[in-house]
């Protein structure tokens, strides 16, 4: 039988070995935690964007509506509002005046009557017509506007018939005048215009119809500086002007915007007109064939009574 060791421990040492506790066993290291980076920035951070809502507003909900725009007249219509009341007021007297006489004009003068009146009033302005294609350089073109004076003035009565437009002449009218020479070498149109009496032109157009007008009274003297003949001519060349553009007024008196409509399709018009004088490109109105060289219009805005009462029908855009 094998020897039996008793190891004795005192109570107090016994009590405090069984209070211990146990040691745990070693236990691996945890790896490191990774640091992420952060990018940072001086500058304000920028607010977050409202979040969208597909909510519809509801009913007496205020919504907020930006609108961007320029406010005021138009760079060529300085004088836009007093331009629009004159215009207003001229297509008044226009429809309750001047387009009854017109059409009375018409319907109750005959037909050879009423041209050889239109052909009188085109040869008095041959003059102005011949001496501006001079002015021009355009010294072919003033020769033959003064053939077609003398032709008409002579063989055609005074201009009340058309011989040199006859097949076998075939001189063409073709009008021109001192604000078409001012836009040739360049001077700008102005500010757009809409006189009571004028109608729709532009400062440099009503300067250059003021010189057409005052040649032959000037150069000539009588009788072109009587009354009777300003007011005959005035009267006739307005009522053939208004015929003439019958069609056009109605189409812009029933546009959204008559006014603004007449404004532009007028100063674009005379831009081309004043382009097709110089030789530039011309793009043609719309539905309109594109012009021949030769039957490109270079007229000066014609002062007649459609143009004093309703629309003057050349003037030049100050376009840019």
């Amino acid at each position: 039988m094998p020897d039996l060791a008793l190891i004795t421990l005192a109570q107090p040492l016994m009590s405090v070995a069984l209070a211990m506790p146990a040691v745990p066993p070693p236990q691996e290291e945890a790896p490191a935690p990774q640091v992420a980076g952060i990018a940072w920035s001086l500058q304000a951070a920028e607010p977050p964007p409202p979040p969208e809502s597909d909510t519809p507003p509801q009913e007496g909900e205020e919504q907020e509506i930006v609108v961007e725009g320029e406010y005021g007249p138009p760079a060529g219509d300085p004088a836009e509002q007093f331009n629009a009341t004159s215009y207003r007021i001229t297509n008044a007297v226009d429809q309750a005046v001047i387009e009854p006489v017109a059409y009375a004009y018409r319907d109750g003068l005959p037909a050879p009557i009423r041209d050889g009146l239109g052909n009188v009033v085109k040869n008095l302005g041959e003059p102005s017509n011949a001496l501006n294609f001079l002015l021009q350089g355009k010294v072919g073109k003033a020769f033959e506007t003064l053939g077609r004076l003398a032709i008409n003035s002579t063989l055609g009565l005074g201009g009340l018939i058309d011989i040199a437009g006859k097949p076998g002449i075939g001189i063409p009218y073709r009008r021109n005048g001192f604000a078409n020479t001012m836009g040739y070498y360049g001077i700008g149109p102005g500010a757009y215009l809409y006189l009571p009496v004028t109608g729709a032109t532009t400062l440099r157009d009503l300067i250059g119809s003021t010189l057409d007008q005052s040649l032959l009274p000037l150069a000539v003297g009588k009788p072109f500086n009587r009354p009777a003949y300003a007011a005959t001519y005035f009267v006739v060349n307005g009522l053939d002007q208004r015929l003439e553009v019958d069609a056009e007024l109605k189409e812009i008196g029933a546009s959204d915007d008559p006014y603004a409509m007449r404004r532009d399709t007028y100063l674009a018009k005379r831009a081309r007109e004043i382009a097709a004088l110089k030789g530039e490109a011309v793009e043609p109105e719309a539905g309109a064939p594109a012009p021949a060289p030769d039957e490109r219009a270079t007229d000066a805005p014609p002062r007649s009574l459609i143009e004093q009462v309703q629309l003057t029908a050349r003037a030049v855009p100050a376009t840019r």
